[in-house]
């Protein structure tokens, strides 16, 4: 499978990297320093971006420092290489590597996101829109193995819409270049993050019309992830982080999308205020950020449901060989 290809490739390369780390450092303040790789800049990841510029990192004595590692396979591989010390990431690139075997196998620990992020965005508006429309048109979507296509192609089968038989697929565009793709021309719909969504509804290049984070149900689409060796040497600062993480959820839950988008605007600095609103609250409305980190076993068997779909999983890999629900247990016992 060209996934699998990918995760050798992946793994081969993390052997002629050179930087190797045995823990956490110490930051300027004093504080442990955690260096955060995130998939992509989204607001999707809204609790994240409250939990550094609300201070909830510093308290629990985290100096975090947060980059953006575009794609799946890049933060994996900067995982792998010690070049970052946690991931935020889908859940799948911990099972793919598990399942090509290794003696430190990637471990998720915090949830931050609980639904797809993805919206279905049409050309033209559409309030009748029935997912039956997308029979027989050219559908751009997400890169193969990876969660927003594998959860895509997931609710599209539930609703009785077979992906390669009943529409064009296009799958050879990269993440970062899809929504330019759409722009220029190519596709009839297209699946796309916010708040990339809203500033197409707003610059007239294309209507939301549904969403695929409805549709697929609840999975840990987006976690926090450490090598197995990193969490055992570190817990004290693993559970702090995933205290920090925890009191940004509970921030989240309590705040409307106008206080949330104020927290977040440095991180977005070219977006409209307004556009990050509307983006928050969709997501806030469908129940996509997490409320709490758990990573429950329901949530996991969903995910092992939707790639086990997709053709991309060689077997089950149980909720108990790569989750550890302690460090939330404890968050949710020590943050009120």
């Amino acid at each position: 499978m060209k996934k699998r290809m990918v995760l050798t490739m992946l793994l081969a390369s993390v052997l002629v990297m050179t930087s190797v780390l045995a823990g956490c450092g110490k930051g300027d303040s004093g504080n442990v320093k955690i260096r955060i790789g995130e998939v992509t800049r989204s607001l999707f990841y809204a609790p994240e971006y409250v939990a550094v510029a609300k201070g909830f990192f510093k308290e629990e004595g985290l100096d975090v420092e947060l980059t953006t590692t575009p794609g799946g396979d890049k933060t994996m591989t900067a995982l792998l290489s010690n070049a970052i010390d946690v991931a935020l990431v889908g859940s799948e690139t911990s099972i793919y590597v598990y399942q090509q075997g290794t003696d430190d196998p990637i471990i998720n620990f915090a949830q931050l996101t609980q639904t797809d992020g993805t919206f279905l965005v049409a050309r033209e508006a559409d309030a009748n829109f029935d997912w039956n429309n997308l029979k027989g048109k050219v559908f751009l979507g997400q890169r193969k193995g990876g969660m927003p296509q594998m959860a895509g192609e997931f609710a599209l089968k539930k609703l009785g819409i077979d992906p390669k038989a009943d529409l064009e697929l296009i799958q050879n565009v990269d993440f970062a270049n899809i929504p330019a793709a759409f722009a220029s021309g190519t596709g009839d719909y297209v699946q796309l993050f916010e708040p990339t969504a809203s500033i197409f509804e707003k610059e007239g290049k294309g209507h939301v019309v549904a969403s695929f984070g409805e549709e697929s149900g609840h999975l840990p689409y987006t976690v926090f992830m450490a090598k197995k060796s990193y969490i055992n040497k570190n817990k004290k600062a693993i559970q702090s982080f995933t205290n920090a993480v925890h009191k940004a959820q509970l921030w989240v839950q309590d705040n409307n999308a106008e206080a949330i988008a104020e927290v977040v605007l440095p991180y977005f600095e070219n977006v409209d205020r307004d556009i990050l609103i509307s983006s928050i609250d969709r997501y806030k409305k469908q129940g996509s950020f997490a409320t709490d980190p758990i990573i429950d076993e329901g949530e996991w068997n969903n995910l092992l449901d939707v790639i086990t779909s997709a053709g991309e999983l060689q077997k089950r890999t149980e909720h108990s060989e790569i989750v550890d629900t302690s460090f939330a247990e404890k968050a949710i016992e020590a943050v009120k």
